[in-house]
């Protein structure tokens, strides 16, 4: 009976180890994808493409700002910020629930950004999986 009992634990505790494995390399290849997505929306705002930017962001973002909007405030925001002299990442964190937003997944990404006038920004840019698995832009911020 004590041998069932210790084969059962070790059996609950492989299961569980692996789903965490698992869970784990599937927010990694997530984060990847997410991480690729952002990169690629920053290219745009780095070379002053606002309208193509707000046209490749989620629908969540393009809800929440129109397009005229978003090209006002962003051209108020990053050129006097300067070019911007390095981006490194800061941190990507995986999240389903965020605050003010609908249940989904999401990558919280942040970079430590040098821009040209400004030695010291962090960029937090926010992708979110749109329903046909593609990652898209839902939120941008500069601090």
């Amino acid at each position: 009976m004590r041998r069932i009992t210790v084969f059962s634990i070790l059996f609950v505790f492989l299961i569980l180890n692996t789903v965490l494995v698992l869970t784990y390399a599937d927010e990694n290849e997530e984060k990847k994808q997410a991480l690729k997505s952002a990169e690629s929306w920053l290219k745009l705002v780095d070379n002053g493409e606002y309208e193509k930017s707000w046209d490749d962001a989620s629908k969540l973002f393009q809800g929440a700002i129109s397009k005229a909007d978003w090209e006002k405030t962003i051209k108020g925001v990053r050129p006097p910020l300067g070019i911007v002299e390095s981006r490194k990442l800061k941190s990507a964190t995986y999240a389903t629930e965020l605050p003010c937003t609908p249940e989904g997944e999401y990558v919280v990404i942040q970079f430590n950004t040098v821009f040209e006038n400004k030695a010291k920004a962090v960029e937090t840019i926010t992708p979110m999986k749109d329903p046909d698995g593609k990652w898209e832009v839902s939120g941008y911020y500069i601090k």
